[in-house]
Formats: C-alpha cells, sequence, structure tokens
C-alpha cells in the first residue's frame, strides 16, 4: 500500500475533520439533553462524521490505485470531499437550530436546507461513481486486489442508492395525504413512524422495517472487502494455501457475492417491513441459505492448488 502522504488530500482532510466532528458530536450526546425523532439531538451529526470519515479515507486510497484518468478522478475526488462537507455543515446547522434536518418540510427555509442537502448526496454519489468507473477501466496488477476495489465500489454505490429510497413518501404519509403541505416527508422507516424503538447507537428500528441498515452496510464494502483481502496477504505467511494468488482471487470472488447477498437480504427485509433485530423464517431461511452457498464457495476457494507428482518430481500447478 502507498504511503498516506500519496492519498487524495481533500478527502484526507475532510476524515480528519470529520474526525474532529465525531468528538465534538459526542461531547453534544453528552451535555445536550435535547431529543429529536426519539433520538439524542446530536446522535445524527456523531454517526455521519464517523461514517465519513471511513468513506473518505477508503475513496482516497482508492485514487491511488488509478492507472487511467488520475486528473478526473482527483477533480471527483474533491467533488466527493465538498459533497459530504456541505452535507455535514446543514445537518449540523440543523442540530443547532434544533431541528430536523432529513425530510424536514416545515417551513420554506427548512425545506431549502433539505432540497440542498439532497443535492449534495446526488453530487457524492455521482463523484463516486466517476471513481468506480475509472477504477474499472485501471490496470490493477493484483487480480485479487482489482476485484476486491472494484466490487466494492459497486456495492457501495448500490448501498449509498437506498438515500434515494428514503426520501420517497412512505407508505402511511401518502395513506394521510396532503404531502404538499405536509411537514415531514420521506422517512427511514417502513411500516412503523420514524422515532420508535431502535437499537443503541445505530438508532435502527425495533419495531419496523429500516432502510438505513442496507444503506450502511452496502456503503462500507468500499472498505470491508478490500481489508478482507489484506487480511488474507497478512495471513498468507502463517497459511500455505493463501500464498497462492488464485485461491485469494477465488476468496475475494466469494467474500463480494456474499457481500452483495447480504446487501440485497436486508434491503428485501427493510422494504418488508421487517426489523433487522426480529427477522421471521423466510429472512432466516434466506441467511441460511447465503451463509451455506459462501461456505461452499469458500471450501471451493481452498482447494488445493497443487498436485503432487509421483516419485518425488516436482509439484505442477492446477490451472484454476
Amino acid at each position: 500500500m502507498q504511503s498516506w502522504r500519496t492519498w487524495h488530500r481533500p478527502l484526507v482532510l475532510l476524515a480528519a475533520s470529520m474526525a474532529v466532528m465525531a468528538v465534538v458530536a459526542a461531547v453534544g450526546i453528552l451535555v445536550d439533553d435535547r431529543v429529536l425523532a426519539g433520538a439524542p439531538i446530536w446522535a445524527k451529526p456523531f454517526k455521519f462524521a464517523l461514517s465519513f470519515v471511513v468513506y473518505a479515507l477508503g475513496l482516497a486510497w482508492l485514487l491511488t490505485l488509478l492507472t487511467r484518468g488520475r486528473r478526473l478522478g482527483r477533480w471527483a475526488g474533491t467533488v466527493v470531499a465538498l459533497a459530504c462537507a456541505g452535507e455535514m455543515v446543514i445537518i449540523t446547522g440543523q442540530v443547532i437550530r434544533g431541528k430536523r434536518s432529513h425530510f424536514n418540510h416545515a417551513t420554506p427555509f427548512d425545506s431549502m436546507l433539505y432540497d440542498a442537502m439532497a443535492v449534495t448526496v446526488v453530487v457524492l454519489w455521482t463523484g463516486t461513481l466517476v471513481i468506480a468507473l475509472l477504477l474499472l477501466r485501471s490496470r490493477i496488477a493484483d487480480r485479487a486486489s482489482g476485484w476486491a476495489v472494484r466490487s466494492g465500489v459497486l456495492i457501495a454505490l448500490a448501498g449509498a442508492a437506498m438515500g434515494f429510497l428514503m426520501s420517497q413518501p412512505s407508505a402511511g404519509q401518502r395513506a394521510a395525504g396532503g404531502l404538499d403541505t405536509a411537514d415531514v416527508v420521506g422517512a427511514h422507516a417502513v411500516g412503523v413512524p420514524d422515532g420508535g424503538p431502535s437499537m443503541p447507537l445505530t438508532g435502527w428500528s425495533t419495531t419496523g422495517g429500516d432502510l438505513r441498515v442496507p444503506h450502511f452496510i452496502g456503503m462500507h464494502a468500499l472498505q470491508v472487502l478490500p481489508l478482507f483481502l489484506i487480511a488474507l496477504v497478512l495471513l498468507a505467511p502463517r497459511f500455505a494455501r493463501l500464498r497462492d494468488p488464485r485461491v485469494r482471487l477465488r476468496l475475494v470472488r466469494t467474500a463480494s457475492g456474499a457481500y452483495a447477498a447480504v446487501v440485497a437480504l436486508v434491503t428485501w427485509q427493510a422494504l418488508r417491513g421487517q426489523p433487522l433485530v426480529h427477522p421471521d423464517g423466510t429472512t432466516l431461511a434466506a441467511a441460511g441459505l447465503i451463509a451455506a452457498v459462501t461456505a461452499a464457495g469458500a471450501l471451493l476457494a481452498l482447494r488445493p492448488a497443487a498436485l503432487t507428482s509421483p516419485a518425488g518430481a516436482p509439484e505442477t500447478e492446477s490451472v484454476s
């Protein structure tokens, strides 16, 4: 891995500022007793700040892998950094005002801020898409690395797209009518109002579906899959089978497929109005099928990469 000094500077600066913001928001949670939509008012900027730290550092590193379109990639990274910063400014400003940042149409000013934040989300997604397309065209020498990077970015784009689903009126809001004059249009939760019983820290609903689950899991494929490959490389000196790049490639492909399947599963679960922590039999059966297929794929990926020749002859590697 290249030195962090070569990483995209605006994204690194964004990550550093978001780390500071996370500390500020954590202090806010401790000293500010205001509650908004059933959660401490500083919980949203805290979670967003942490997420942006991880997301920005992941993109900053990925941009060092570009072999084509580096200038365009740098511009796209800068656009993503500015979009993230703009979104955080609006979220924090609304916290200071004691107002919702997301789905808020209570006043023309609140609606304007929410619309501006929606623009930053579109810009962020588009910038990440540009980087993903450039990575698809780049020549990454190690095939396992290329697969981890490209699949991670593509799954992250799918996860980020969940934000567009949240911006749509919920079934309850549509049934109530008056969307043109409603104070709140859009929701995280499915089947229940936002602000109900939720999981600690994440704030994900425990009584209904929650689109933030696939949004979060999907977006962070950007970091998880490359980290999975790094773990395989670090373990290779201790496990001979992992020294074969073909084995690592097969394992990364298996992990990528499993990760995409999990994102699809939790999306389906959320859209059915089912909380993550209370899956029904159908969801559990689907999860079991994913686990079984993944285990089988891992076993096949770890199959011996060499065949022993008779009478002490040198071993020849099998063709994968």
